[in-house]
């Protein structure tokens, strides 16, 4: 799954350490969500969009998830 998180850390010049203390996950974490090895779970993307001060759909594409339905 896409996501916003490499634009939206770089806008407010945050590492994937501190986002990852932020929600409450591991900087691995963080990482493989951003790669796309790994999709967040609802509570999770929940958490990262709250930090962001942004809905779900602002953060993550759900358009792969959309064209299977």
């Amino acid at each position: 799954m896409k996501t916003r998180i490499p634009e939206l850390r770089k806008e407010r010049k945050l590492s994937q350490e501190e986002l990852a203390l932020a929600v409450g996950v591991t900087r691995q974490t963080i990482t493989s969500i951003e790669v796309g090895k790994y999709t967040a779970s609802l509570p999770l993307a929940y958490k990262i969009a709250k930090f962001f001060g942004l809905t779900i759909e602002e953060v993550f594409d759900f358009s792969e998830i959309e064209e299977e339905i």
